[in-house]
Parts: C-alpha cells; sequence; structure tokens
C-alpha cells in the first residue's frame, strides 16, 4: 500500500506516542542528572586525578606549569626508601582480615540467633545495632575511657591496673592494633547483623521446610540450603567489610593520630597531602595503592560469583 500523502504530496511522519510528558522528562533528566554530576565530580575525577597525580610531583603550590612528571619514581619510593609504608600495608591487611574472618562471621551468627524470634529480639537487635549509629571518632574516644591505664573498666575489671602490673593497652605497639581492632569490630559487627538479618527474612520459608523434612540438620540447612540463597547479601556483606577496613581512619587518628603502631595507608595519604610538607604526588601513589587494594578481592569475587556455570 502505497504511504500516506498530504495535501502537498509529500509523505506524512507517523507521530510517536509517549507516556511522558514535556513537563516529565524536564523532571526525569534533572533527577538523573544533578546525581550524576554530582557523582563525577565528587567520585570519578578526584579518583582519576589521584591516579593522574600520582605520576607526578606536586606540592599543591602554584599552577599547573608547577606540576612535573616523575614516571613510577613515586612508587618507587614507597617501595624502598618510605620506612612508614610496610607496617601501614600491613597493619590494613590485619584490619581487612579481622573484619572479614572475625567480626563478619559473629554478626552473620548474631542475624541468625535473632532470625529465631526469641523472646526479646528487638531490645537485642537495637542493642547490637546501636554502636554502628555512632561515629567512629566517638567509637575511639569511648573505648579510650575503656582502655585507660588506671581508671579504665577493662583494666579494673582484670585488676591489671596498678603500678606492678599496669597494661597500656593503647600505649604499646604490641596490644594497641588488637585493642583498636576490637573497638572497631564492636561497630562492624551490628552493621553486618542488620544486614544479614534483613535477608534472612527474605528467604523463603519452604525451603528449610523441605529441607527439615529430609532429615538435614539445622546447620546442614544453614551452610546448604539458606546460605547459598543469600550470595546477593553476601557480595553487599563483601564490598562493605572491604572498604569499611581500608578506609578506617577516624578511630586510629583520635587515639594517637596513627602513630607508634596505629599507622594505616589512610593515615599515610592525610600526613603526604594535608601534613607540613605537603607531598600531593606521592599522596595520591599512596591513595591508588589502596585504591588497587580494595577493588582487587572486590572484582574477584563478583567475576567468580557472577559468571556462567560450566
Amino acid at each position: 500500500m502505497a504511504a500516506r500523502t498530504n495535501a502537498a504530496g509529500a509523505p506524512r511522519r507517523r507521530r510517536r506516542f509517549s507516556l511522558l510528558t514535556r513537563e516529565d522528562k524536564i523532571v526525569l533528566g534533572f533527577l538523573i542528572g544533578v546525581p550524576a554530576v554530582i557523582h563525577i565530580a565528587l567520585v570519578w575525577v578526584p579518583t582519576i586525578s589521584s591516579i593522574l597525580l600520582s605520576f607526578t610531583s606536586w606540592s599543591g603550590i602554584g599552577g599547573l606549569e608547577t606540576i612535573r612528571f616523575v614516571g613510577v619514581d613515586n612508587y618507587e619510593r614507597l617501595a624502598t626508601v618510605y620506612p612508614p609504608f610496610w607496617p601501614a600495608l600491613q597493619h590494613n591487611l590485619i584490619w581487612l582480615g579481622v573484619f572479614l574472618f572475625v567480626a563478619t562471621p559473629i554478626g552473620m551468627f548474631m542475624a541468625v540467633l535473632l532470625d529465631k524470634n526469641i523472646r526479646g529480639s528487638r531490645v537485642y537487635q537495637s542493642a547490637l545495632y546501636l554502636p554502628f549509629v555512632l561515629s567512629l571518632a566517638v567509637i575511639g574516644f569511648i573505648w579510650q575511657l575503656q582502655y585507660a591505664p588506671e581508671e579504665g573498666f577493662i583494666n579494673n575489671v582484670l585488676g591489671t591496673n596498678t603500678e606492678r602490673n599496669l597494661i597500656s593497652w593503647l600505649g604499646d605497639r604490641d596490644l594497641n592494633l588488637w585493642a583498636v581492632l576490637v573497638a572497631a569490630s564492636w561497630r562492624h559487627v551490628g552493621y553486618i547483623m542488620v544486614i544479614y538479618l534483613a535477608g534472612l527474612k527474605g528467604v523463603d520459608p519452604s525451603l528449610r521446610e523441605a529441607a527439615m523434612i529430609d532429615g538435614a540438620s539445622e546447620r546442614q540447612i544453614f551452610f546448604r540450603v539458606v546460605f547459598p540463597v543469600l550470595r546477593p547479601v553476601n557480595i553487599v556483606v563483601l564490598v562493605i567489610t572491604i572498604i569499611d577496613s581500608l578506609r578506617a581512619f577516624d578511630i586510629v587518628y583520635v587515639i594517637n593520630r596513627g602513630r607508634n603502631g596505629l599507622e594505616l595507608l589512610s593515615v599515610l595519604v592525610t600526613q603526604n597531602i594535608l601534613g607540613e610538607a605537603s607531598r600531593i604526588g606521592f599522596g595520591s601513589a599512596i591513595a591508588v595503592v589502596l585504591l588497587v587494594i580494595s577493588l582487587g578481592p572486590i572484582l574477584f569475587y563478583l567475576t567468580r560469583t557472577y559468571e556462567e556455570p560450566s
């Protein structure tokens, strides 16, 4: 059939039908565009700038003409002639290991217990989640009081508050990292508990009932039926745990500015970029190392999780 033509003989265009009015499109563009611009400006631009600056030498004073390209010199200096780097890297990895293999399983265990609808579960949930409401800086102040050598609660309970057997939990470089990890894990456990508890509430009860009919124990039901269903929750927990462990800064900076056994990569970044001797290029190199460490396990786990079964 020949195309319809108008009076002048030209073919008539079909009008597209849209559910969105012009005003709707403007509002939708505004709602999507503004967050996207903010995200790019506050996340991607600083990230890319840090990567580029890590290959330069710049004190932050002067314009772009004062930036000098040095290649991988900053990374070589980190590995060879910058003593705080390796202890800080080790401390970050210890922090990550404690969060992954101690704090996260404890939070998951608490979620499993509270999922049984025990009496007073709401009170327990609130008590466990309450530390997460507090910032890490406040957590640091609270645990400084608990770890105080003579007046602290812990030394008084253990009877180690006298001059003869006094324990300096935050002053001894062999103890302070583990003491701070206890405080940080206290906050992290509550957050992980709430995430897993929300995931457990969404598990289909018929899966557990079918497993119980087949004679599976409670432990087998969780690890072979429930835990695989929680795969999306596990991904969220993994990402949150890695980010929280590697971005740790507030609590150690409040206690002793990240020195004397509490060195972390985030503290070194701050000291080099915002310190008296501002070395933005060198500090950016440390930030890039921290970025690579945080992205490595996340990307590995995501690729293993979403890869197509053979």
